[in-house]
């Protein structure tokens, strides 16, 4: 059982300052408007600190102290980064015991680090490399020859494809399979022939991978996901492609082979980007946008095809009134044609 807080506690654990008078101690975490006497909440921005007497928070994390409030607050730098510091604490993950179930199954030369746990039905391959604390969840596929650093968590189901090189503190949610064949086909007049995948899928520390995401080895060399990415569930990447550092790959996104994306990056939802283009670093492109050419850095593009994010909006605004558009065009255009037969028949006289 986790035992409560402090409030002087909750500073020294979040590095914030205390103002006000709060209960003796917080047993827990909720959001602003559920949270109650005995449990801490944030308000982050604006919206919640107009909103802050609303809140029965027996404390609450604010970026600035709030002036005219009489309740407890603890200011810190990131309200909502401590406050998951505070989820942590009062919520701390759980990991089966160390050890190899039974039911699993090793390859031969198999390099298990310590305070490794791996789970029943599980399979490993020959030659992998396992780091410590590394959690293996049942019924998870490792191929040969894979190599996998301290602190990873794989969860159930999960395959990992041959040659396949993964970090440290990776985490890879159930169902998605990294290193399966991308898709490549030499036509043949009417057929095709499959291209070999003869390449690898690199992980690089602290990435976060969701659950039922495919990443595809590469044609040759790697598939490269680079230090801190983070992928949502059911996002496709296609062999070749480098997602960059501290990039975001939200949900059902897809991104054919050989694209290159930079450094702290952002795909929304379902947006779809064409094969051997380059997205530069700080990219936003907004949810369901087709991107079929390179986009510069710091760009935000909306659409689909993918424009100008202002641009976009300008076009939005006047998607609406295109009917009425079009009744004030039809209407110039009859005037036009009596005003011209009018000139017409001027002329004729």
């Amino acid at each position: 059982m986790t035992i409560p807080l402090t409030l002087p506690k909750i500073t020294e654990l979040t590095g914030g300052r205390l103002i006000g008078d709060g209960p003796a101690t917080i047993s827990g975490a909720a959001p602003f408007d559920t949270a109650g006497p005995g449990e801490i909440t944030y308000a982050g921005d604006g919206k919640f600190l107009k909103r802050i007497s609303d809140s029965a928070a027996g404390a609450i994390l604010v970026p600035k102290a709030v002036q005219g409030f009489s309740g407890c607050q603890v200011v810190v730098a990131n309200p909502q980064l401590a406050f998951v510091q505070i989820l942590n604490y009062f919520h701390p993950q759980t990991r089966p015991e160390t050890g190899v179930d039974p039911r699993a199954v090793l390859g031969s030369d198999v390099h298990i680090g310590t305070e490794v746990s791996i789970g029943p039905y599980a399979v490993i391959g020959e030659g992998v490399s396992l780091g410590d604390a590394v959690v293996i969840h049942a019924n998870t596929v490792i191929g040969d020859a894979v190599e996998i650093g301290d602190g990873c968590i794989l969860h159930p189901n999960v395959t990992i494809g041959e040659g396949t090189r993964i970090g440290n503190r990776v985490v890879i949610h159930a169902g998605s399979v990294i290193g399966s064949d991308g898709f490549g086909y030499a036509p043949d007049g009417d057929r095709y022939h499959k291209i070999p995948h003869t390449g690898i899928v690199q992980i690089d520390d602290d990435v976060e991978v969701g659950a039922n995401v495919t990443i595809d080895r590469a044609t040759f060399g790697r598939t490269w996901i680079q230090e801190g990415a983070k992928i949502d569930n059911l996002v496709q990447v296609a062999h070749n492609v480098i997602v960059g550092a501290h990039s975001i790959l939200v949900a059902q996104v897809g991104i054919a082979g050989s694209v290159t994306i930079g450094h702290h990056a952002v795909l929304a939802g379902q947006a779809g980007i064409a094969g051997h283009i380059d997205l530069g670093d700080r990219v936003t492109i907004g949810p369901q946008a087709g991107v079929g050419k390179s986009i510069p850095a710091g760009t935000v593009v909306s659409g689909s095809p993918g424009i100008p994010h202002r641009q976009w909006l300008r076009v939005q605004r006047i998607v609406a009134h295109l009917p009425d558009l079009k009744r004030k065009l039809d209407n110039l255009e009859r005037q036009v044609d009596v005003l011209t037969a009018a000139a017409d028949a001027e002329r004729e006289d």
